[in-house]
């Protein structure tokens, strides 16, 4: 389960280094592709937000429980929730302006620059604090047992697997191409 988290991880950094760069050029006056955009922050919707961080709730009970105490990582919860609320300010921005609605260049700045931020640093209080701290109490038996409670929540990455999925299409081409 934690090598998995840490794979999204892998796999979320290079979304977030899309963002930036996407960012650079807007800040730079230059045009942007606001697709790949949109295209990111729905997969950070669809994926990390319902089954990523759901998986990572999960697990942050069943340490808690292990040591005898409630779900007591509000820290890990309230970044979670900020995190969806900022996507979804971020996506009716997007959604705006795919739309042809006038929407201020420095409001899409603004708006990406604090969402890779945040997202840049929730990572990495989960992989410095959160992500250790399970790997000391969670033993090999107990990771069996909490995968069986994630099932619900295991769902294949859309973006970032093997199978022919039309989902994403654009932004994997566009991956592909990067590279």
């Amino acid at each position: 389960m934690l090598a998995r988290l840490m794979h999204d991880h892998k796999h979320i950094t290079i979304l977030l280094n899309v963002l930036t760069d996407k960012h650079t050029k807007l800040a730079a006056g230059e045009a942007i592709n606001y697709n790949v955009v949109r295209d990111i922050v729905e997969y950070m919707q669809s994926y990390a937000e319902h089954s990523h961080h759901p998986l990572e709730e999960v697990i942050s009970e069943f340490y808690w429980s292990k040591l005898g105490r409630e779900h007591i990582n509000q820290q890990l919860t309230t970044e979670h929730e900020r995190l969806g609320e900022a996507s979804s300010s971020l996506m009716a921005t997007l959604n705006l302006i795919l739309s042809d609605i006038v929407v201020s260049k420095e409001q899409l700045i603004s708006d990406l620059t604090s969402y890779v931020c945040m997202q840049k640093t929730h990572m990495q209080f989960e992989e410095t604090i959160v992500f250790p701290k399970w790997r000391e109490v969670i033993t090999d038996s107990d990771w069996l047992q909490v995968r069986d409670m994630c099932k619900v929540r295991l769902v294949d990455d859309p973006l970032f697997n093997e199978s022919d999925s039309a989902l994403f299409e654009e932004l994997r081409e566009y991956l592909d191409c990067a590279e």
